[in-house]
């Protein structure tokens, strides 16, 4: 199975930006769409930024121009730009790649600590 890993997660200040990355271990095909998931201590998985194979982007209202998601899709790579951070911000964030290929499949990072300090 293909393999994601995140990278650029840490600690900020408040206010402050952090960049996040997701790479394949190799080429995925047929790729529906890449997104973001932070869980926070006690809460669901949830949806920030999804980009779809033809670059539409969704973001959840919380991080609406704040966050900016991006992909290269010759390295099969998304992105995450984080500006402005809030404490509420704090979670481990997991990239997600949606696939059609081989039956369909979500194919999930190992996740990377993002942590925002007030």
């Amino acid at each position: 199975q293909v393999q994601l890993v995140e990278s650029g997660g840490g600690l900020v200040q408040a206010g402050g930006p952090l960049s996040l990355s997701c790479a394949a271990s190799r080429t995925i095909s047929s790729i529906n769409a890449m997104g973001w998931y932070p869980q926070a201590p006690g809460n669901q998985r949830e949806l920030v930024a999804t980009i779809t194979s033809s670059g539409s982007t969704n973001y959840a209202d919380s991080v609406k121009g704040r966050f900016t998601i991006s992909r290269n899709t010759t390295k099969d790579t998304v992105y995450l730009q984080m500006n402005s951070l809030k404490p509420e911000d704090t979670a481990v964030y997991y990239c997600n790649v949606r696939t059609s290929a081989y039956g369909a499949a979500n194919i999930w990072g190992q996740g990377t600590q993002v942590t925002v300090s007030s």
